[in-house]
């Protein structure tokens, strides 16, 4: 349940609001900002369960090193940056278990929307699966960048501060990533042109930015644990 106590906090202010004891403040940070860190933890990993523990390890890390919080950028930009780096650790130790043109300007929304509806008709479903694993392929810098910028609509500005890299590294890697994914979606593209004109397929119902069904659970009475044992992602 909300606590209207911290209607009018600012994120920065709830921080040092748990740094200083208060039981409850984390729990409220976790509230506003879970659904956009599952989006990006989901997007970057292409997988519940992977997504659901770099959420979780995130959060367990945050609530740890508040102290360590100075105010340099937005509460929220420190937030992403520590699960996209959750998100990257998970992606490396995955690949090193493993034997293992689109136009610049154009963005991978253009082949899916930013939000899915868990409601979206089948089609979009294997739409996004398909996006999805062809993500999969690439680096995990690469896909960090083009899911912050392409699929979340943060600005290059702003995903440089979340990967502390320079704004040219992010457009560096986006730019690389689409050029990868060309030969991996260039059918999607097809299939959603012939559909947007009526020619094949069914009508699709607009995805509605909705968050997930479950998500990490609010952080209360102060405890780590609580955070971890949050998974109803999975």
């Amino acid at each position: 349940m909300d606590d209207a106590r911290f209607t009018d906090t600012s994120d920065q202010d709830l921080l040092a609001q748990h740094v200083a004891g208060d039981p409850d403040a984390f729990g409220e940070l976790v509230r506003r900002h879970r659904d956009r860190l599952w989006a990006v933890a989901l997007r970057t990993l292409g997988d519940r369960e992977e997504a659901a523990d770099a959420v979780q390890d995130a959060l367990v890390s945050a609530f740890r090193a508040a102290h360590t919080f100075r105010g340099q950028s937005a509460v929220t930009t420190w937030l992403h940056r520590i699960t996209v780096n959750a998100c990257l650790d998970r992606a490396r130790k995955a690949a090193s278990r493993k034997t293992a043109p689109v136009d610049d300007a154009e963005r991978l929304d253009q082949l899916m929307e930013p939000h899915e509806s868990a409601e979206a008709p089948a089609e979009r479903q294997d739409l996004h699966r398909e996006l999805l694993a062809a993500l999969a392929t690439l680096p995990a810098e690469q896909r960090a960048a083009l899911v912050l910028v392409d699929m979340q609509a943060y600005p290059v500005a702003e995903a440089a501060r979340i990967l502390e890299v320079p704004t040219g590294t992010v457009k560096s890697r986006c730019a690389r990533g689409r050029a990868r994914l060309l030969p991996l979606l260039s059918h999607l593209r097809t299939t959603r042109g012939e559909q947007k004109d009526g020619s094949t397929g069914r009508n699709r119902t607009p995805g509605t930015s909705v968050p997930p069904a479950s998500g990490p659970r609010d952080v209360g009475n102060g405890d780590p644990a609580a955070v971890k044992g949050g998974g109803g992602l999975a």
